[in-house]
């Protein structure tokens, strides 16, 4: 683990860091993981299942990112999405697209 660490310290230093190491970092800090993951249903859909959903739509990241700030039911089922833009802590527009290109990559 500590070579993965700095290797991920050493990429940081020059400015590359890989989209999953960063995605997965970012769903975590943002509470994502609480309610989704990457392959099995919680209350919300797994991310792999979103990803298979939205493969073939070309205006996908926009219409994800959307959902997520603004949040919304019936998609999955019952079980409401808050709006992630008021979440505690909030969630950018930069943020949601960056989480949304990265589920899109999980099929």
């Amino acid at each position: 683990m500590k070579s993965l660490s700095s290797l991920m310290l050493v990429w940081g230093a020059i400015g590359f860091v890989p989209q999953a190491f960063a995605s997965t970092e970012l769903a975590q800090k943002k509470n994502c993981l609480g309610c989704h993951t990457v392959a099995r249903k919680v209350s919300g859909p797994a991310f792999k299942d979103v990803a298979a959903r939205y493969a073939d739509q070309p205006d996908a990241v926009e219409k994800l990112t959307r959902k997520v700030l603004k949040g919304g039911s019936g998609s999955w089922g019952p079980i409401v999405m808050p709006p992630m833009k008021d979440a505690n802590p909030p969630l950018s527009e930069a943020e949601a697209r960056s989480l949304v290109q990265w589920i899109l990559t999980l099929k």
